[in-house]
């Protein structure tokens, strides 16, 4: 005859290894302690519902004691006397529990956040890429399912990009979107890519962009005009001639008195490079506006994270370079569009044109095309440290006689080496 079962009864239980034991309590019909032969101990309660016989798991001891037992199987029993199958129930909430992970990871925001983890994160482009597809994608398709997608889908969020006169962004999200979903093709989350057949919004010419020399100086002042980042930062750009990421995600630590220090993983080729910092370059960062952080990024505004939103950031400048293109001239002035990578191209026409030979502007820019590549670049180790540190003093010193009207006086950069 059954006995109801205790606490010490169910804890002296032994497991017979050839078979699976089911123990009842007498004290409540129905519950039952199964016994697997690996010794492990759960509840489980028998009823009939629909005049079939049905079984409910309860939970696993000793995380479920008796007393949690018997009172889950009580509920249980009178949900049954109301009709209603706890059995089924669980396994229809289990199953929606299922179908809402699964619905989750296959979200669009979902797997580009794995993305970024398993790819990205190892991509010297990675910031770059990861950029793009918080800035367009997730606010497009964050929330769907990526089986959903169609290849309209990746049309219409083209067009809408194109639409706003941003061609050229168009085709990077395009870039970063196909690479994004042949990445899930390529973890079998999806059988075919929704980029597939997709080209570029508009044909790209290479750009060849420079700045007037009106438009350094316009450049000059509306960076002077506006604050922390964009300000400063700009100024950098056009001193420095180095590309964007490196200059927006300077730290306090890369800079030792008049020198610059970009680590290899810091540069988009891989190589170390020193920038030397002209006294005007100098100048601008004494005066930015620091931002407490423990990164010790110079151009940020969260404290936590370098300047992003460059797109934002340029109009900004541009705007205000309008205005004071306007003031100047007494009349409305549209200016040509120009990039942020424009600033570096302008910063090497001008020393071109201040006589520093292309060699040095190229170490200027640490370049291994052209005169500095091949066989050169692997035995001619002279770092043109001097050299360097004249060519950017010079076109610092072009840069503010355009500013101060002074052009008619530029200093050779023969002189400059003095």
């Amino acid at each position: 005859m059954a006995k109801a079962l205790t606490t010490k009864s169910v804890e002296n239980v032994k497991p017979d290894p050839a078979k699976r034991l089911e123990l009842p309590d007498a004290a409540l019909t129905g519950l039952y302690l199964v016994v697997q032969p690996s010794g492990a101990k759960s509840w489980a309660l028998r009823y009939r519902h629909a005049g079939k016989p049905k079984k409910l798991t309860l939970g696993k001891w000793p995380v479920m004691g008796l007393a949690d037992a018997r009172a889950a199987a009580s509920e249980a029993i009178e949900a049954v006397e109301h009709g209603c199958d706890p059995s089924a129930q669980k396994k229809a909430t289990k199953a929606a529990k299922r179908n809402a992970e699964l619905s989750e990871r296959d979200k669009v925001k979902t797997l580009i956040d794995q993305f970024d983890k398993r790819h990205l994160s190892g991509l010297k482009s990675g910031d770059h890429a990861r950029q793009f597809l918080i800035r367009f994608v997730i606010p497009a398709w964050g929330d769907r399912n990526i089986h959903d997608i169609t290849r309209r889908d990746v049309l219409d969020l083209l067009d809408r990009i194109a639409d706003s006169g941003r061609l050229t962004t168009a085709n990077r999200v395009l870039a970063h979107v196909r690479k994004f979903f042949n990445w899930c093709v390529e973890r079998d989350v999806i059988q075919t890519a929704a980029t597939n057949g997709v080209k570029p919004v508009a044909r790209e010419a290479s750009r060849d962009r420079v700045l007037t020399d009106d438009e350094i100086r316009w450049l000059w002042q509306a960076c002077t005009q506006l604050r922390q980042p964009w300000g400063p930062m700009g100024q950098m750009l056009l001193l420095t001639g180095q590309r964007l990421n490196e200059v927006a995600r300077m730290t306090r630590g890369e800079v030792q008195a008049d020198l610059w220090r970009l680590a290899a993983s810091r540069t988009k080729n891989g190589r170390s490079h020193d920038v030397p910092l002209s006294r005007a370059a100098q100048d601008v960062l004494a005066g930015v506006e620091r931002v407490e952080n423990n990164a010790g990024y110079i151009f940020t505004t969260n404290a936590r994270t370098p300047v992003s939103g460059f797109h934002k950031g340029r109009e900004h400048i541009a705007r205000q370079m309008e205005a004071f293109a306007a003031e100047e001239r007494g009349e409305p002035v549209q200016i040509p569009k120009w990039g942020f990578h424009d600033l570096r191209r302008t910063a090497a026409t001008g020393m071109a044109r201040l006589g520093i030979p292309v060699r040095v502007t190229e170490a200027v820019l640490n370049h291994v095309s052209g005169t500095g590549g091949g066989i050169v670049a692997v035995y001619q180790r002279h770092d043109y440290a001097d050299e360097k540190r004249a060519a950017l003093e010079a076109w610092a010193r072009f840069v503010l006689q355009l500013v101060e009207g002074k052009v008619d006086n530029i200093v050779s950069i023969n002189e400059a080496k003095r």
